[in-house]
């Protein structure tokens, strides 16, 4: 039998003397997975499967709109980094080692899951390798181990060709096959040109296969400057031909930070227009994507943690607050406003990642609720305390 963390959960029918947002103190009552009612706080114990929050900010749960929970090695001894620090040479390193650690497998995506919830994660988007080593043996493990939470944790998985799509053949038919999975919202790509040395064959494949089965379209884009925009604006011109606005996804998107002014202002733009959004885990290495511009044009954002203490790299905790942090930090993000809008995108703003309409501290939202020890939501981007509580649909799957 497998040996793997499995989630203790307790359901929640009341949240008590919690203050959402730094607001004053309410009750929040929870039925079937929903907040149901909001009132302001009670004197005395109002049901039963109740917690006291005891003050404690109360922030939406966490969304982390880009991981790879299928990867890490996390649950093992720790390893050595190793490889080419290029793209092409972490790929290379990867595929040689995974295997030798279980990479995939149930047990893998389950610590990865844990860690993620311990944090504050209530949602997911997560990529998952395929490719003609792992086939879908990948996606089969996270959805595996998505189970064990019986649906308290909403994981969205993205079909993701990390060693090429028209390079490595049979890739494209293992894309369509996972596209009809009822757990994958949406195919990937990546890096077109300097991958698959064919950004417009790359870009009409995948776009053309969104079009017809239906799933969206979430493609890794670490090309730099003007070749990146390229690929971008043909993403843009597919996006809007094929009708398919508000289904693709620009993962990194570096080319944008790093575009002169005018020409940013252009592009971005034309991806609002067409309903292109972008996701970042904030490198501090690099330009940060510009939040206001972004904003302005109406191209949406998300945060994610990427890959954790995987073959990649040695970094990461799981932390998607972590990376607002850093986004901030890195970002020269400092004004009271700026710093409240981060904390929406790594939470209520990022309810478009996970397909939802309102994901939000308020009556008829999924039951998606964190508690942490802070004054307001900036003390929280600034101090990252502990999770005190993780509510998830409900269901209390972390408690401090």
């Amino acid at each position: 039998m497998s040996s793997f963390p499995r989630p203790a959960m307790l359901d929640v029918t009341s949240l008590r003397r919690v203050r959402p947002w730094g607001g004053d103190l309410v009750d929040i009552a929870i039925d079937e997975g929903r907040i149901t009612a909001i009132t302001p706080a009670a004197t005395e114990p109002i049901g039963i499967r109740e917690f006291d929050g005891r003050g404690l900010l109360a922030l939406p749960g966490i969304v982390n709109a880009h991981a790879h929970v299928d990867k890490s090695w996390w649950g093992l001894p720790w390893q050595p980094y190793g490889g080419e620090g290029s793209t092409e040479g972490r790929i290379r390193h990867e595929r040689e080692q995974r295997d030798a650690l279980g990479i995939p497998s149930l047990e893998r995506s389950a610590f990865v899951l844990r860690e993620l919830v311990r944090h504050g994660t209530t949602a997911i988007r997560t990529h998952v390798d395929v490719d003609d080593g792992v086939g879908l043996r990948g996606i089969e493990a996270v959805e595996e181990a998505a189970a064990a939470y019986g649906g308290a944790l909403d994981v969205h998985i993205v079909a993701f060709p990390q060693d090429g799509v028209l390079r490595r053949p049979g890739v494209l038919e293992l894309l369509r096959e996972a596209a009809g999975r009822e757990s994958v919202t949406a195919i990937g790509g990546l890096d077109p040109a300097s991958i698959d040395r064919d950004p417009v064959g790359q870009i009409d494949a995948l776009t053309a296969l969104a079009a017809d089965t239906g799933v969206g379209l979430d493609i890794h884009l670490h090309d730099a400057a003007e070749l990146g925009a390229f690929q971008i604006e043909l993403l843009v011109e597919r996006t809007q031909r094929l009708g398919l606005g508000g289904r693709v996804n620009i993962a990194h998107g570096f080319a944008v930070a790093q575009l002169e002014p005018a020409r940013r202002r252009d592009l971005l733009a034309a991806m609002g227009e067409a309903g292109v959004s972008m996701t970042t885990v904030a490198p501090l290495r690099l330009a940060q994507l510009p939040l206001a511009e972004l904003d302005a044009a109406g191209v949406r954002l998300g945060l994610g943690t990427d890959g954790i203490r995987d073959l990649w790299s040695p970094f990461g905790t799981g932390d998607t607050l972590g990376i607002a942090w850093q986004y901030a930090r890195a970002g020269g993000l400092v004004h009271d406003h700026d710093l409240l809008r981060v904390v929406r995108l790594a939470t209520s703003a990022g309810a478009w990642a996970v397909g939802r309409e309102v994901h939000d501290l308020v009556e008829g939202a999924r039951a998606d609720i964190v508690l942490v020890d802070a004054e307001n939501p900036l003390d929280a981007l600034v101090r990252q305390p502990e999770r005190a509580l993780v509510i998830a649909g409900g269901r209390a799957l972390h408690v401090a």
